[in-house]
């Protein structure tokens, strides 16, 4: 279970970890960028970025449902519950961003269409925000679930 745990951590470190960054830290500073240069950096940075949330979600997923087999099939305690829908939602939140709007990114950036590419990166931002939100939640339920069991 100790490395179940440790690879869940790393999981939810590298996904939260990188929503934090690219949305209090990047994207500020991306400010002093004209919008094209924004967008094709923006691009190659999610890019990069969302190949190692897929590894994320990977290891996030199959440490916890390997923790939960371990609790035996419906002992697992309300706070584990809690976290693994909302951990669900981040999952299909992402799925939508990566699928829709960031396809839509790098198609009008390539095509320097910079009112469409704009258009999807808000909505990244947007569905960002909600999956960063969700993610600390989620990190608050882990961190103080089992005190409240």
């Amino acid at each position: 279970m100790l490395v179940a745990k440790f690879f869940h951590l790393l999981g939810l470190t590298i996904w939260v970890g990188g929503m934090f960054f690219a949305h209090m830290a990047l994207r500020p500073a991306l400010a002093v960028l004209q919008p094209p240069q924004r967008l094709v950096l923006m691009a190659a940075v999610l890019g990069g970025f969302f190949i190692w949330v897929w590894i994320a979600i990977a290891l996030v997923l199959g440490s916890g449902l390997h923790m939960m087999a371990l609790m035996g099939a419906g002992h697992a305690p309300p706070y584990v519950h809690a976290m693994t829908g909302i951990g669900v939602v981040m999952m299909l939140i992402f799925g939508h961003i990566f699928f829709a709007p960031f396809r839509r990114l790098k198609l009008a950036s390539a095509q320097q269409d910079w009112d469409r590419a704009s258009r999807a990166l808000g909505q990244i931002r947007m569905l960002v925000s909600v999956n960063l939100c969700l993610g600390l939640l989620t990190i608050a339920i882990g961190a103080l679930g089992p005190m409240m069991a």
